[in-house]
């Protein structure tokens, strides 16, 4: 029921539309809608309307990326859950939701240096998380002694807490069991490939990662304030390692060990990975682990079976030139869904004294992009080469032809290039050396044909196809380009009195971390939905769709704002349905009118 309804403001009568209806049994208004004043509706019923009026001004706030990482964030439930094993305590603010908000803003601004309470300001947020944030308790103080209440041993229990939620949202299976249909191992055939469709399930188990330069804290470098004269603050520096298990399906960290580089004792890989495969099995009890590891650690090739873990390691081309001189004839499409332009060979050869299984991979968009490499190093030396041999014919140059030589193999020092530059520096005198160089096309071709697009893999797993071989491998290189993203290569101290500890170092790589399964994760499901982004060009994507305030002159109340979303494409609107922002979206008004 529809009824016209006047409220009297400052001596003025205002009109609302007020809609009414029975809930529960009782009568209640269930929406209104400003009309305005008697002069306001004569003017629009004499004027068919009229123009809308134009807002007076607009603000563009945050949105998309910040909606969608709060509900994986919800759906995890990971502020409720830290609150559990911390307590609420009495700030306004509980920890679980400062280390929610924290990871939040990790995610979708990780190079901002808003504080905390600034950059929520920025973004829609504070309309839909709920309870309601007091944008006053997000001080730094209120945060760094909230953070401060998260110990090693609190740190410990979330992560074992998160585990089976993980699992959950992974799609109710764990990643020891075992996937139908399965092959045995020793089942397949040495040297045969076959073209397996099938995504990695959870079934293939988990991998253990070693992030080696996971991030360097670096101490203050303002004066302390301290004593009676101003003294420099202590610079403590520490590069910080990273060592944990990821999900063969999208590389989704569920359990991690941070440790500090030259420390003694209990910080080796072999040690780390160990003692992290003990605590996966605690939590699981089941499933298989397979370490992951890059050229030159062939040393942890027999460490797997020592250790009764498994391993995908690279293997340096020029080490089997054989396997690399066989025709292509000879390889097969890997995946022409999830690799495409990817052909492999899977064949056995003896590694480190022992017969293994090996994949030579081709990789047609790698193999183009070691061909422009190239050609740009080969583009800047000849360059210089140019500048250095006009130098000498003009006798600008002072230099022995020890000295000259030097230089040459200073500017010639890029990958590849002295495979295929020849140099000549002629004469005896320092006034008569002179620089020649020719570039062997035919070299070039032979490296193009020979070694481009080429990688080596060897694992023990027998059974395992060979896109799962792959994805294996790739997932360190996932995993430290999530990382790079979220945490930088150098993280500063944020005041003169905050010295990295390692508790503080150990919250903020939870935080890290927390930021990269929920990326890792939406990257996941939206591959599963056909869109197969990086996780930059996904959150850069749900980035773009911002949420805009237009607000409108008063006609005598208040101004009057209109929230509405900006335009989206095709595959901003798939994000769109696919993490369902319209949970979250502003609800659409009528634009007001004159």
């Amino acid at each position: 029921m529809a009824s016209v309804v006047g409220k009297n403001l400052n001596g003025r009568t205002f009109y609302y539309l007020v809609e009414s209806a029975r809930v529960d049994g009782r009568p209640r208004t269930v929406s209104q809608r400003y009309l305005g004043s008697a002069d306001d509706i004569a003017a629009a019923l004499e004027g068919g309307g009229g123009p809308a009026p134009a807002p007076t001004r607009s603000r563009h706030l945050a949105f998309g990326d910040v909606a969608a990482v709060w509900g994986v964030l919800t759906d995890l439930g990971v502020a409720r859950l830290v609150d559990e094993i911390v307590g609420t305590g009495r700030a306004r603010v509980s920890v679980g939701s400062h280390l929610a908000l924290a990871v939040l803003r990790q995610a979708v601004a990780p190079e901002s240096d808003l504080d905390l309470a600034t950059w929520w300001s920025t973004t829609a947020a504070a309309r839909f998380v709920r309870p309601r944030i007091d944008p006053r308790a997000l001080e730094l103080r209120s945060f760094r002694r909230a953070m401060a209440r998260l110990g090693p041993e609190h740190l410990r229990r979330i992560e074992a807490a998160l585990f089976p939620r993980l699992l959950a949202e992974l799609g109710q299976e764990e990643p020891g069991q075992e996937e139908p249909g399965q092959q045995e191992p020793g089942q397949q055939e040495p040297g045969r490939q076959e073209v397996d469709r099938q995504e990695p399930g959870p079934g293939r188990g988990v991998l253990v990662l070693d992030v080696p330069h996971f991030a360097t804290y670096t101490g203050p470098n303002e004066l302390t304030t301290g004593a009676r004269m101003p003294t420099p603050a202590t610079t403590d520096a520490w590069l910080a390692g990273l060592t944990t298990v990821v999900t063969l399906d999208g590389a989704i960290p569920l359990v991690s060990s941070l440790y500090r580089h030259g420390e003694s004792g209990g910080t080796a890989f072999t040690a780390l990975t160990g003692h992290l495969a003990s605590r996966y099995r605690a939590l699981s009890a089941q499933g298989p682990v397979t370490v992951v590891v890059d050229a030159g650690q062939s040393a942890q090739l027999d460490f797997g079976a020592r250790a009764g873990l498994h391993f995908v390691a690279s293997l340096p081309p020029g080490e089997h030139p054989d396997l690399l001189a066989r025709p292509a004839t000879g390889r097969r499409a890997v995946d022409l869904a999830r690799f495409p332009g990817v052909t492999a060979l899977d064949t056995r050869a003896r590694v480190a004294g022992v017969e293994r299984r090996v994949i030579l991979l081709h990789s047609a968009a790698l193999q183009a992009a070691q061909g422009q490499a190239l050609a740009q190093d080969l583009g800047s030396t000849t360059r210089r080469l140019e500048e250095l041999a006009a130098a000498l014919a003009r006798g600008g140059l002072h230099l022995s032809r020890e000295q000259v030589a030097a230089e040459v193999g200073r500017i010639t020092r890029f990958r590849w290039v002295e495979r295929v530059l020849t140099t000549t520096v002629t004469g005896t005198e320092v006034s008569g050396l002179r620089l020649r160089w020719t570039v062997d096309q035919a070299a070039r071709a032979r490296l193009h044909h020979d070694l481009f697009g080429k990688q080596l893999l060897v694992t023990d797993h027998d059974d395992w196809p060979v896109a799962d071989v792959l994805t294996a491998y790739r997932a360190r290189y996932r995993l430290e380009s999530t990382l790079r993203q979220f945490v930088g290569p150098v993280v500063a101290a944020p005041s003169p009195r905050w010295h990295w500890d390692e508790d503080r170092v150990a919250v903020h790589a939870l935080v890290c971390l927390l930021a990269t399964t929920v990326a890792h994760l939406m990257r996941r499901t939206a591959q599963r939905s056909g869109l197969d982004l990086s996780v930059r060009d996904l959150l850069g994507r749900l980035a773009g769709i911002e949420e805009t305030h237009l607000t409108y002159p008063s006609t005598g109340g208040r101004p009057r704002t209109r929230r509405v979303l900006a335009e989206r494409d095709d595959v901003q609107q798939r994000l769109y349905d696919l993490f369902r922002l319209s949970d979250h979206a502003p609800i659409a008004r009528p634009r007001p009118r004159s």
